[in-house]
């Protein structure tokens, strides 16, 4: 499925991982990521970041990230080939510690200017900030979408 045209403002969404919204009935491009307490369901406080595809002015203290759906490719590659991304869901941090490491080795972490660009070291880049949050809250649980 191809969304826009074959300029640099176009990306390509894998079929698998689009899913239709909620409220607008229109497709959803990203993935929201969390890592939350297993008792309160809240998301666990991490340092201040503004990274992902949404920017909160001044940042934002919960570990949540919102990462474009063109990345899909390299987390089916590094992460696991038929969940992807998804394969960290309702897995605590210290479950998924050693996948994480292993995909942002693989991946790199050296970033294109172009946040939206499907790079490994894009994808690695923002793996690298949810390896982060897993191993400072090992029993913490991953929830998404």
């Amino acid at each position: 499925m191809q969304i826009g045209q074959d300029s640099a403002e176009t990306f390509w969404l894998n079929r698998r991982d689009a899913r239709p919204s909620n409220s607008t009935g229109g497709l959803v491009v990203s993935y929201d990521v969390k890592l939350v307490d297993p008792e309160t369901g809240k998301a666990v406080i991490v340092d201040r970041h503004t990274e992902g595809g949404t920017y909160a002015i001044g940042g934002v203290d919960e570990a949540e990230l919102n990462i474009t759906y063109n990345y899909s490719e390299h987390f089916h590659e590094a992460l696991e080939p038929e969940k992807g991304l998804r394969w960290l869901y309702g897995k605590t941090g210290r479950e998924t510690v050693e996948r994480l490491r292993d995909a942002v080795i693989a991946l790199g972490t050296v970033r294109d200017p172009d946040y939206w660009k499907s790079t490994p070291g894009n994808a690695g880049f923002a793996l690298s900030i949810l390896l982060r949050w897993a191993g400072m809250y090992p029993d913490a649980v991953w929830k998404g979408d």
